[in-house]
């Protein structure tokens, strides 16, 4: 397993994009209302991207995906396409997922967002325990840790809240390529012995359903959408092994109270 451990250089660039990332998802939240189409968030941040950034979205084109980001509504559980026809409605639930290739190097996150006020409390409480569980697999990051404790974390804390977790889409290491070595499981799996070092950088994304695990990709080749119907939600962070701990690469103003070193 090629697992690259960045330098100080690299690991100033990834930062940077990582900041753009993040910077887009809280740019889009005032745009996240009942009536507007996916499409129309996809373009606003594909002109911000663009524009103002003078950076370039890195899902566009990749392996011929279409659009700019990913926008996961409801059952959708990762790589939904932006569509005219797909108009957000009071107590939807929503994912936009954000690439940004800049000088380079990537940085990627995701967050939920609630379209409306009429949120139930399912899923107000699935939001919740998908960032929670994010969050508890972050705080244990640090050099010398086993890799599998990553997910066996999540997999804990999810399935105690009686949701389940997502096995087909995982996280992964970041930098000069979109994806790189590890893959990071959500779940208690084999990780081939591998220990978290100083300089490795990647992503957890936690994917979550309220009913079934089970998941399948529809005709477009892109859509994964639960079996049985039910929502699902994810956040993700990019994030550096550091000396001591950890250092969230992605992390955004709202999040800035969160007890996180």
């Amino acid at each position: 397993m090629n697992i690259l451990i960045k330098k100080a250089s690299e690991i100033n660039k990834i930062i940077q994009s990582c900041k753009l990332a993040t910077e887009v998802l809280e740019m889009i939240d005032l745009y996240i209302i009942p009536g507007i189409s996916t499409e129309q968030l996809n373009c606003i941040c594909h002109d911000y991207i663009i524009n103002v950034q003078k950076a370039k979205p890195a899902t566009l084109g990749y392996k011929g995906y279409p659009k700019s980001v990913c926008i996961s509504r409801n059952d959708v559980v990762c790589h939904g396409i932006p569509n005219k026809n797909e108009i957000l409605c009071n107590g939807d639930i929503i994912n936009i997922d954000v690439t940004v290739l800049y000088n380079g190097y990537y940085g990627d996150t995701s967050k939920m967002f609630y379209v409306g006020n009429n949120i139930s409390s399912k899923l107000r409480k699935l939001c919740n325990v998908t960032q929670n569980s994010l969050y508890k697999a972050i705080k244990i990051i640090k050099p010398g840790l086993r890799l599998y404790l990553i997910g066996k974390t999540i997999q804990q804390y999810v399935e105690n809240e009686n949701f389940s977790v997502v096995r087909n889409y995982c996280g992964h290491g970041i930098g000069k390529n979109f994806h790189e070595e590890p893959q990071i499981l959500h779940y208690n799996a084999y990780d081939y012995g591998v220990i978290l070092q100083e300089g490795m950088i990647f992503t957890i994304e936690p994917m979550v359903n309220i009913g079934s695990k089970d998941v399948y990709v529809a005709n477009d080749g892109w859509t994964v959408k639960t079996q049985d119907k039910s929502f699902s939600a994810q956040y993700e962070h990019t994030i550096l092994v550091t000396k001591n701990g950890y250092q969230i690469l992605t992390l955004r103003q709202e999040e800035k109270n969160i007890l996180l070193k």
